[in-house]
């Protein structure tokens, strides 16, 4: 029998280490969630018309670059040494990268991809605050079951990831989902306390004070801008390889 309108439901994995532990009966789309800072960044140069390949390993990205592509990212907080390009959205915002593949890897962000994957969900799709309407609408669009997936810090839970996570599953339910997940409420609750002033709820993160500490904090006000780059970037398989591409 067919999902009614209203059957659609939206949950939430609060650390990709949880992944492995949901039992899925339905097809599924799920959103990864990185706010600080590659699914920011990943959505600006998607934004800016690169085509990026994400890659969960340095191995891959080392192979990648013996080939002549261009590479971007970090691990840890610092810059790949072989990479031509950072893990901030300013090093793609107004510059020249149409049309360009760009290999990407980081510490959390691209290892949820390859996870999702991995899990055949039906549809892969990047979010954060720069796109959150538009991805918000397009998932309102497609009727099936939602799974937001914080990417977090090495595994472990982080206050922006879920902080997002309920301010894109309350535009959800305020469409055609439901939720009888623990961690979506949290989330909701958690963005409810935060909505009206965010910084309350960010100074509190851990991720933040790290990235201060290595003055990577330059991004922060475009970061939690709404609607910056409206558009859906999402994970095709080409010529059997992964590329994140707008819808």
């Amino acid at each position: 029998m067919e999902q009614t309108e209203k059957e659609f439901s939206v949950s939430t994995i609060l650390s990709p280490l949880l992944y492995d532990t949901i039992k899925r009966e339905k097809p599924y789309i799920s959103v990864i969630v990185d706010i600080l800072r590659a699914t920011t960044t990943l959505c600006t140069a998607v934004y800016c018309g690169a085509e990026i390949i994400p890659v969960a390993t340095l191995k891959e990205v080392e192979e990648y670059k013996k080939k002549g592509y261009l590479i971007a990212g970090e691990r840890l907080e610092k810059g790949l040494e072989m990479a031509d390009f950072g893990n901030s959205a300013f090093d793609f915002l107004n510059k020249d990268v149409r049309g360009k593949e760009i290999v990407h890897s980081s510490t959390n962000g691209t290892k949820a991809m390859m996870q999702a994957l991995k899990h055949n969900a039906k549809e892969v799709v990047v979010a954060c605050f720069s796109n959150i309407d538009t991805v918000a609408d397009y998932l309102i669009k497609q009727k099936c079951d939602v799974e937001i997936v914080c990417s977090g810090w090495r595994g472990n839970f982080c206050l922006e990831d879920t902080m997002f996570a309920g301010a894109l599953a309350k535009r959800l339910l305020e469409g055609s989902f439901i939720t009888r997940d623990d961690a979506t409420n949290m989330a909701l609750s958690l963005w409810k306390e935060s909505e009206k002033d965010i910084w309350l709820t960010l100074n509190k993160a851990k991720h933040v004070h790290k990235l201060r500490r290595h003055h990577l904090d330059d991004v922060f006000d475009y970061t939690f801008t709404f609607n910056t780059c409206p558009i859906v970037p999402k994970l095709f398989l080409i010529d059997n390889i992964w590329k994140i591409l707008p819808v």
